[in-house]
């Protein structure tokens, strides 16, 4: 059934929005003026356009207000089917109470697709800028196996998860950046304004000036003169990078160079893992298929190298080689990693095995960024104070010189 959003003049002559379903614009005319209410603008909202056009021109604002509803509409659904009410009236229920105006709209749409007879999966697949691969994947489980309440608890619980490692994680990082933001912000104000006051003094002396006061005095003038070109270049070199990782040889390297560094080459390395085991594990647990469960999966895994290792340990899967031995010969799944997935095919609980391995690498990755975070502190503090040293040491030297020319 067409999903209409619409303007309406009420008793008052007072404008009031909306979202309703209808078989057609006449329908929905009159079951308005039922309400009172008189039409004054309509626009229909069907499947993909609707959830791409939103998502297209309001993507922030897509991401954290609707994805974040969502974990409540899940965990909303997953309470009203396992209390025996039927899917229907629940998703009509839960839109009609939802807050975000593009998530009402959505739910209204696979309302009206499940209503006329299709699958909670092929509704939901209608609109993938707001359920991923993951969900509907777990959600045709679900209808499969005839416990979709218990998959989408299940559902609810690892996107929750994910999304309170995901801010504590931001959370830990806020003070490093707002520090380095507002130091650079402190040295540019200096160079551009202070010191160029202070060294009008010694450029009019005629003498040759200490190599950092003349390193100081060239670096103020090329940020207050050609600021532009310094911001042009950044722009160019962000441009770059951007088109760089946009090729297969840039996306390669930078990932490979992401798994290698020293310090951060490990966390990287183990968020990988933790995601890959979490998800895996959540599929299992919900009655996919090894190979389909790897297959979600791979779409999911954000590093190039590591996804070819899926992808060649699905096809040795394929040939009935086991988990374990199909990621064996890869340097990114450790031994830990593998010991716990050969534990869990032997006692035919690979699903509760990846979740502990998921649960042991989310809590390192977590102290890692931390540790990473508590570190960075002094070392902006540091940076900070050597930058500042330099603009007081060269600023000092001269007078100085001068003192002891005087003397």
């Amino acid at each position: 059934m067409p999903v209409f959003e619409y303007r309406a003049l009420n008793s008052r002559g007072k404008e009031v929005k909306g979202i309703l379903e209808a078989d057609s614009l006449a329908q929905l005319r009159s079951r308005l003026r039922a309400q009172g209410r008189y039409l004054v603008a309509v626009v229909e909202s069907r499947g993909r356009r609707a959830t791409g056009g939103f998502a297209r021109h309001w993507p922030t604002l897509f991401r954290s207000a609707a994805l974040a509803e969502l974990n409540v509409v899940t965990r909303q659904l997953a309470t009203l089917l396992a209390a025996g009410i039927p899917l229907v009236p629940a998703l009509g229920t839960i839109g009609e109470q939802s807050g975000n105006a593009t998530l009402k709209r959505v739910l209204a749409e696979v309302k009206g697709a499940v209503n006329e007879g299709s699958t909670l999966t092929v509704a939901l697949a209608e609109h993938p800028k707001m359920f991923t691969p993951l969900f509907v994947n777990m959600v045709r489980a679900g209808e499969a196996s005839g416990s979709l309440d218990i998959v989408l608890a299940r559902l609810a619980d690892f996107s929750e998860k994910e999304a309170a490692l995901r801010n504590r994680l931001r959370a830990a990082l806020i003070y490093p950046l707002f520090m380095a933001v507002i130091g650079v912000a402190v040295l540019v104000f200096l160079l551009t304004a202070i010191v160029p006051t202070i060294t009008e003094v010694f450029t009019d002396l005629d003498r040759l000036l200490p190599l950092p006061t003349r390193l100081l005095i060239d670096l103020s003038d090329l940020l207050r003169s050609s600021w532009w070109l310094l911001l042009l270049v950044l722009l160019l070199a962000a441009a770059g990078v951007r088109s760089l990782l946009r090729r297969p040889f840039g996306r390669s390297f930078v990932d490979l160079l992401r798994l290698r560094l020293p310090v951060i080459g490990p966390v990287v390395q183990k968020s990988i893992l933790a995601r890959f085991a979490s998800t895996l594990g959540s599929l299992l647990a919900s009655g996919v298929g090894l190979l389909s469960a790897m297959e979600i999966v791979r779409t999911l895994v954000d590093n190039v190298h590591v996804a070819k290792v899926v992808d060649a340990a699905m096809a040795r899967i394929q040939t009935g080689r086991s988990m374990t031995g199909a990621l064996a010969d890869s340097p990114w799944f450790p031994p830990m990693f593998l010991q716990m997935v050969a534990a869990g095919e032997q006692s035919g609980a690979l699903d509760e095995m990846l979740k502990k391995v998921a649960g042991a690498y989310e809590l390192e990755v977590e102290a890692a960024i931390l540790g990473l975070t508590s570190l960075l502190e002094p070392l902006l503090i540091l940076a900070m104070g050597l930058a500042v040293g330099f603009v007081v040491l060269s600023i000092l030297l001269p007078i100085f010189e001068m003192n002891q020319l005087v003397g």
